[in-house]
C-alpha cells in the first residue's frame, strides 16, 4: 500500500468517527430534556460535520476517496444508549456518561493517527487542532457531569 493510501485509510477511519459522533450528538440533544446541554450537544454534532469536511477535503489531497455513512459500531453506541436511557431515571447523566466514553475513544484514535511522525504538516496541523477541540469538549462534558 502506498504511503498517501495509508494516510487516506486512517483519514477515512476518523471521517466514520466523526460521522458516529455527529449522529450520537444530535441523538443526545434528542434524549435530554436541558436546553444547556441540548445546545452542547448540537454544538458537538454540528463541530464534528465541520471535520469531517476538513477531513474529506485531506483525504481527496491524498488522491483518494472518502468513505461515506456511519459504522455498525456507531449504530451498535447510538442503540446502547437510547435503551440505557430507556432504563434510567437520569437520562442527562446517561447520556454525559456515553458523551465521555466516547469522546475518549476520539481522543485515542486522533493520538494513533499523529503517531505517525512522517504526515504532512497540514495534515497534523488539522488533526492536532480536532483533537485538542475534542480534548476541550471531553473536560466541558466531565464537568457537566458533576452538575447532574
Amino acid at each position: 500500500m502506498k504511503y498517501s493510501e495509508d494516510v487516506a485509510h486512517k483519514l477515512n477511519e476518523l471521517l466514520e468517527k466523526n460521522y458516529d459522533a455527529e449522529k450520537g450528538y444530535k441523538f443526545a440533544a434528542e434524549k435530554v430534556k436541558n436546553p444547556q446541554l441540548q445546545s452542547f450537544f448540537n454544538e458537538r454534532a454540528k463541530e464534528r460535520y465541520d471535520f469531517g469536511h476538513e477531513l474529506k477535503s485531506e483525504i481527496r489531497n491524498f488522491g483518494e476517496a472518502p468513505e461515506k455513512g456511519s459504522s455498525f459500531a456507531g449504530d451498535a453506541h447510538r442503540a446502547w444508549m437510547n435503551l440505557k436511557t430507556s432504563f434510567t431515571s437520569d437520562k442527562e447523566e446517561a447520556v454525559l456518561e456515553e458523551a465521555i466514553r466516547g469522546e475518549k475513544a476520539a481522543v485515542d484514535e486522533y493520538n494513533e493517527v499523529l503517531k505517525d511522525t512522517n504526515l504532512p504538516v497540514s495534515t497534523g496541523s488539522i488533526l492536532t487542532k480536532q483533537r485538542d477541540s475534542i480534548t476541550a469538549s471531553l473536560n466541558k462534558v466531565k464537568s457537566m457531569e458533576h452538575k447532574w
